[in-house]
């Protein structure tokens, strides 16, 4: 009689590209990857256990959100956004964060204030604990706003533009400061559950021109860190959870 065998699962190469771009994504908005910072591919899928060419995959699609640069034999490094692009990255974003508050004010479902309000705990949970995880919630709160509004076209270019912004504070911003992020993001809920559009709309002019009178002229220097060590933690989460338990079983 045959035996039964176990057959183990399988990342299929279109899963290992979505990880991996998942994980760099995530390591880009919570400033773990620095603008400027350079992400060979041989080291990436060394860390993931991926080849060259699903690393590259990943990359490009992270290149087409603005979060990374493809430099012609040079590699991918993560984008560096000039100073003088900053006014126009800071007024187009606020058009369109406008755009979506007129949107959803007195049209958020009770269900959509109860995810809002579930997002702005785990900010709040996060605050003077996890700085990074922080300041990608922060960033996440803007979109899963657009998110709600169910416009495509809102979704990806607000998107787009919020995550360029993080990486112009990244790159010349005063730190980040959670406590104002979350008192902010909750009076943008209320209003909107109010259906306050006017409120909702100033509130928002407001929280971001705070953001960007945080900007400074002079621009920090970047750290000079091991990317396999950077990205280490990320590839973890990436990791199916089989892994992660064969993983915790050998160090113990």
């Amino acid at each position: 009689m045959a035996k039964d065998t176990e057959t183990k699962p399988t990342k299929r190469p279109g899963d290992r590209a979505e990880a991996i771009y998942r994980a760099l994504r995530h390591a880009i908005i919570e400033q773990a990857l620095e603008p400027g910072a350079k992400l060979p591919e041989d080291a990436i899928g060394e860390r993931f256990g991926a080849s060259r060419t699903i690393v590259r995959h990943a990359l490009g699609r992270l290149a087409a959100e603005g979060l990374v640069e493809l430099r012609r034999n040079r590699g991918a490094a993560v984008a560096t956004p000039g100073w003088d692009q900053a006014g126009d990255l800071f007024d187009i974003r606020l058009g369109l964060e406008r755009l979506v508050v007129n949107r959803l004010a007195g049209r958020l479902t009770p269900a959509q204030v109860a995810a809002l309000d579930a997002h702005v705990a785990e900010e709040e949970a996060a605050r003077g604990t996890d700085e990074r995880r922080s300041i990608r919630l922060a960033t996440e709160f803007h979109i899963v706003l657009a998110e709600m509004t169910g416009s495509a076209v809102l979704v990806r270019y607000l998107s787009e533009v919020a995550l360029r912004c993080g990486l112009i504070l990244a790159l010349y911003a005063r730190p980040h400061s959670s406590e104002c992020a979350v008192s902010e993001h909750r009076a943008v809920i209320a209003a909107l559950a109010k259906g306050d559009a006017a409120a909702a709309v100033a509130v928002m002019d407001q929280h971001l021109g705070a953001v960007m009178d945080r900007a400074l002229i002079v621009p920090r220097p970047p750290k000079e860190r091991d990317i396999g060590a950077i990205l280490a933690p990320y590839a973890e989460d990436a990791a199916p959870a089989g892994a992660k338990r064969a993983r915790a079983g050998r160090k113990r």
